[in-house]
């Protein structure tokens, strides 16, 4: 085997009257280079684009949620919160309340989420107190804890926006805001949306435009009060110690709690979503192999030309003991050093780019588009290994043909006039 190596090592490097070859096979190898180049990159893109949607999406919302499955909340989430926490697997629970309304800040006007939450609870459950850009997220506990409003008390309740709702409305920390709600009140003259002045005490960003731009936060005392729930909440959210593994951990706490309640994990709410990721991340793979496989004709053509230029060699070394099969060899081990080469360029080449433009942010992205607000790159040593393997696998197929025809050349003719 060594000479068979040896030989086509000496064949890739061509002597003057073959530059033509020499430039071929040149080509042939920045063609594989730039495949699987191409192929680390966008696989890199696209997992990079997944998982951090998947981290701000966990960040921001719990890893599960439960409702009652019929009337209009769930009354005794106190009794209820240690036999969730109690299930395997599961980390914390924290009451919500879940609503829709608008929020107005002077002139402008914007449709918001409103979430009442227990800061003591949610901050195990959600990151979102990680995330506050200006504000604390306790600050909501002193409403919590007295359960005051405005029209008890006179003092103002505390709410905390998300970082692109406080701009479009063009508030900061310690403005007034008045929250609107669609379930009024009913009045001699019909019914009154139920309006409440609230002071901003914090700030957040996620980095989830979604979230950013219609999120708020207030106490769960005050969105009981405001909402006309008394003591029930919408639901509980659950964080899990693996949240990819919901999955199968949904079933055993759906068994603990009884069929009253339903249980939605963020796999079940988000599916569809990451589905399309998958199958696009799926379809530029097979588009971009193509790159491969038309650089595959070039390691072709130039084995091609190569034999033709060196059938005096062949036959020479056939007329002196050697076999077909050693001469097929030394055209297929030409063929997978340009393969290799091009794989390992390429490889380096596409994990370098994907490096740098991650760790320095080059492309940027309109966060009300695409979600977030650079592109990221997350380089999976799977998708590298089966790009680099695959890349092997074309150049040798290509190099069969080729190397067939030069083990089957006859040294009688091959030698004849010379």
């Amino acid at each position: 085997m060594y000479l068979e190596i040896f030989l086509a090592l000496r064949y890739l490097k061509a002597k003057r009257k073959q530059v033509m070859i020499s430039i071929i096979t040149l080509i042939s190898t920045l063609g594989v280079t730039i495949g699987v180049s191409a192929l680390i990159i966008v696989l890199a893109v696209m997992s990079g684009f997944a998982g951090d949607l998947k981290e701000k999406i966990l960040g921001a919302n719990s890893h599960a949620v439960v409702f009652l499955r019929e009337g209009s909340g769930v009354v005794d989430y106190t009794r209820i919160m240690p036999q969730v926490e109690a299930v395997d697997h599961i980390d914390a629970a924290a009451p919500f309340i879940y609503q829709q309304c608008l929020l107005r800040h002077e002139k402008n006007v914007s449709a918001v989420v409103v979430k009442g939450i227990n800061p003591t609870f949610s901050s195990r459950v959600i990151t979102v107190a990680q995330k506050m850009r200006s504000g604390d997220f306790n600050c909501l506990l002193g409403a919590l804890a007295t359960g005051d409003h405005e029209s008890e008390s006179g003092l103002i309740p505390s709410i905390i926006l998300g970082g692109e709702l406080a701009a479009s409305l063009g508030v900061i920390t310690g403005d007034s805001v008045f929250l609107v709600s669609p379930f009024g009140t009913q009045t001699p003259v019909g019914m009154v949306p139920k309006s409440r002045e609230y002071t901003v005490c914090g700030i957040f960003y996620t980095g989830m435009y979604d979230y950013d731009s219609s999120w708020i936060y207030i106490a769960l005392t005050e969105a009981q009060d405001f909402f006309n729930m008394g003591s029930r909440v919408s639901g509980l959210e659950i964080k899990m110690d693996d949240p990819l593994n919901a999955d199968k951990i949904t079933p055993l706490l759906a068994a603990a709690l009884g069929p009253e309640y339903y249980i939605r994990d963020w796999m079940s709410m988000n599916q569809s979503f990451f589905e399309a990721l998958k199958l696009e991340k799926i379809v530029m793979f097979i588009i971009l192999l193509f790159i491969v496989a038309v650089a595959a004709f070039g390691i072709v053509s130039s084995l091609m030309m190569m034999v033709m230029e060196k059938n005096k060699d062949i036959g020479i070394l056939k007329a002196m003991g050697a076999t077909s099969r050693s001469i097929m060899l030394i055209f297929l081990a030409e063929g997978l050093i340009i393969g290799t080469m091009g794989t390992f360029f390429g490889a380096c080449l596409g994990l370098a780019i994907s490096w740098i433009a991650d760790t320095y942010e080059l492309i940027k992205l309109s966060g009300d588009v695409y979600y977030i607000t650079h592109l990221p790159f997350t380089i999976n040593l799977f998708d590298v290994m089966l790009v680099c393997f695959l890349s092997i696998v074309i150049s040798f197929m290509a190099t069969i043909y080729p190397s067939l025809q030069a083990s089957r050349l006859n040294p009688v003719d091959a030698i004849r006039y010379e």
